[in-house]
Parts: structure tokens; sequence; C-alpha cells
């Protein structure tokens, strides 16, 4: 049987016990959804393995935005506003501008809209390294299992999982867990042998750049900002705190939807590009409060992506395997909410097992209250997010406006604003009121019958 205990001290293991072996959760893939679900389950006395693709990791990536509801469970983790200051900046308004340079909406954020948290802008990069450095400092340089690659899973006749392992060097090795959860991303193999017949990566015509410049922060020094419409626009935010001359590292993510004939598949995931290849398209992004060309210019290099996901499932879960992250809900980066969901989706596991022990019966916990919400939560992405006011700006003006009053009347957008942020999970007054996920000290302790 399980209990939650308020104090039990987690038993450093080897990986080599039978017993941790069929205890412990193994995990697929060391991205922020794997790490945050081993650091969840080491705060919570659970042990596990972690299997990850790459054979060195780097702090890839360029800039992305942690909502408050994620930042709160970064916090009951131990990771506080100190070391979160040293990998982003506090985000102090979220604003859409019409591309005549006048603003459609604007909110504060964080703390400066009353949330308890911040929300966090951070480079990618450097937030994944953190959260790789704590799993290395809290469960031991081995705890992550680099050049290793879960490329399937068998059901064992006791109830536990044994996950087949492709390493670097072209072997395999079978490893045995009393649970699997894949957090390998959008080319989840765990979700392929889930869901054979899922359909094929969605596309929906737009093609992102992406990449950080140095620059003068604009605004309150701190603002996410969507300029631009619907087909065409540009998002820039900062990154970093300014240096002693004012300079920021501001990211940017340049966007253009395209027809039908437009081949996406000839953009890789992260793939250097020259600005000369997109530049053009933005050149007119022009005003007295920001020249966006120069800015580009600024930049050393470029990445192409294209803005894609995968229609929901109607299930994460397959007896003791489970999918989190983007195996479980790659969704549109419209609402600024992919990473933060995947940190949600380890905090509801890790309640979940308090609750029902290191079980399939956890997973099925977590998958009937997160699936279909998240899914849905995805599919509003798909359909613009709240970048959706900018599809209601061309809609009924074709983007051009004097007073924004006039095409859509404040409470309007408040609410259209609000609808989505409670979707998301982080609607102000009820994140604030909500009691911790994980309760302070608890533990899944493993009792002999």
């Amino acid at each position: 049987m399980v209990a939650v205990t308020d104090c039990v001290p987690c038993k450093r293991m080897t990986g080599d016990e039978p017993s941790m072996q069929q205890e412990r959760v193994l995990i697929a893939g060391a991205g922020i959804a794997g790490l945050t679900l081993a650091l969840t389950l080491h705060q919570i006395g659970v042990p596990c393995v972690l299997f990850e693709s790459v054979r060195e990791f780097r702090p890839l990536g360029v800039g992305i935005n942690l909502q408050p509801n994620a930042v709160r469970e970064l916090d009951d983790l131990g990771i506080g506003e100190d070391v979160m200051d040293a990998v982003g900046i506090p985000a102090r308004e979220w604003a859409l501008v019409g591309l005549n340079g006048k603003d459609i909406y604007s909110e504060p954020r964080g703390k400066l809209a009353g949330y308890d948290w911040h929300q966090y802008a951070v480079h990618r990069g450097r937030f994944h390294m953190m959260l790789f450095d704590k799993v290395a400092e809290r469960l031991g340089p081995d705890a992550v299992k680099l050049g290793h690659k879960v490329v399937g899973y068998h059901k064992n006749s006791d109830g536990s999982v044994t996950a087949r392992v492709r390493k670097a060097d072209g072997t395999s090795e079978d490893f045995s867990g009393a649970l699997l959860v894949g957090a390998e991303g959008i080319h989840s193999e765990v979700r392929a042998q889930m869901h054979p017949d899922q359909p094929d990566i969605h596309w929906g015509g737009t093609i992102m750049w992406r990449g950080t410049a140095r620059g003068v922060p604009i605004r309150t020094g701190s603002s996410f900002i969507g300029l631009g419409t619907s087909r065409h626009r540009v998002v820039i935010y900062p990154i970093s705190q300014p240096d002693e001359n004012g300079l920021a590292d501001i990211n940017w993510i340049a966007e253009k939807t395209y027809d039908d004939t437009h081949d996406w598949t000839k953009s890789g995931w992260f793939t250097q590009t020259p600005l000369a290849d997109f530049a053009h398209d933005f050149a007119d992004f022009v005003y007295d409060w920001l020249d966006l060309p120069a800015l580009l210019q600024k930049s050393e290099m470029a990445y192409e992506n294209p803005m894609i996901d995968r229609d929901p499932v109607p299930t994460w879960v397959d007896g003791p395997v489970a999918l989190m992250g983007d195996a479980a809900h790659p969704m549109y980066p419209t609402g600024s909410n992919g990473a933060s969901q995947a940190i949600i989706d380890a905090r509801v596991i890790g309640r979940c097992m308090l609750a029902h022990g290191v079980t399939p019966a956890a997973l099925k916990a977590y998958d009937d209250e997160l699936c279909g919400p998240v899914g849905s939560l995805s599919l509003r992405n798909r359909g613009a997010g709240p970048f959706g006011l900018l599809n209601l700006v061309e809609d009924r003006c074709g983007g051009e406006f004097d007073n924004i009053d006039d095409v859509i009347p404040p409470q309007e957008r408040a609410e259209f604003m609000l609808a989505y942020q409670k979707a998301a999970g982080f609607a102000r007054d009820a994140l604030n009121a909500a009691p911790r996920t994980i309760p302070e000290g608890a533990k899944v302790e493993t009792i002999d019958a």
C-alpha cells in the first residue's frame, strides 16, 4: 500500500537495486517537462531515471515565457526569484499593437497585475540548463542518461513497464520500472506507439523566424509586444536585465502566414537561416518607438521554424505509461503557455502519486484531470489564442483604426483575455487562492503489506 506522509527522507539509490528498478519511474526525454518531473518526483521521494537522446547538454533556443502558475510551482520546488532572475526577467506588460503602431490592448503582468508570483521571460537554453543542473545536484550526476533514446515500451504481466532504449553507439538495452512517462516532445516515440493511427503533424500556414539581439527595452522596460496582424506580425520582449549601457537581450519572433502551396516541410526545427531570406517582409515595421529592421540586423543568427502542433488525442495514458509536455499536447506558441503547461503536468503527476502511489491509477487521475481541458487549450492556441484579438481587428476594420474602442469596446477586450487566462489555468484570483499542488513536506512512502 502507499501512504502520504509529512516528511520521509528520500533514499539515495544507485539504480542497480532490484527494489529501485520496480519502484522507479522511467522518463523519456530531459527537456523542460522531463526535468521538472524528475525534480517533482525527488521532492516526494520517488526514484526516477531520465533518458535523453542528445549526447551533450547545451543552452539551445531563444526566449520563452513562464506564466505565474508555472512560476509558482518552480518556487515550491525551491527555484525562487534569485534563481529565475539569473536566467530571465519578470515581465511587466503584455500588449497587442496594430500594424499602424496603435495599441489594441495592454495589461500589466505578474505581480504588477496582482498575482502573488511573477511572469518570467527567460532564455530557454539558460532555463533548461538550470533545471538540468538542479537535477544533477539533487538526484545525482547519473540521473540523466545522455545518448539514450526511448524507442518503445512493453507492458509487463506484473503491471510494470519496460522501455526499449537505443544508445548513441547503436546498441540497445531494456530498462524496467513501475511507470514510464514520455516527455520527449512532438516527435515522441512513446506517443507514436500509444497512438499508432494519430494524424500527421498539423501546420496551419505560419512560418516563424526567431532570434535575439542586443537593444534598449521599450515601453515598460519588460513588455511582451505582439505587433501587426494575424497573418503578418512580430513578437518582441526582453529576456535579460539591462546592462550598464541600458542594453538587454531582446527576443524577437517574426511570423508570416502563407497559403496552402507553401512547402513547410522544407523548414526544419530551429534551422539557422540568413536574415536576407525573410527580413524584407518586415521592412515596413518602423515606428517612432521601434525600428524592427535595425533590431533584426543586430542579431548574430536567426532560426526558422514552422508553427506546428498535433491534433489532441483522447488519452495520454496506456496503463503504466503516460505522456506529458509536448509529447502529450504540442501547441502553437500563441499563448506563451507550452513550457508552463509542461511544468503544470509534472506537478499534477506528483500530486496524483501522493494520492494513488506510483501506480497506473495515479496516471489515470492525471489524465482525467488534464487531457480534455489541455486538448481544448491546444485548439484554442491553434485558433490564435490571445492573438485572436488581432483577428477581430482585421475582421471589423481591416486592421486600420483611429480609436480601438470604436472597433472592440474595452469590456469585450478584457473579457476575451480573461477567457484565455481561465482556459490556460492562470486566472489571477483563482490562482492566488489555490492551495499548493504539492503539500510542503509530503512524500510517497511505500509500506510493505
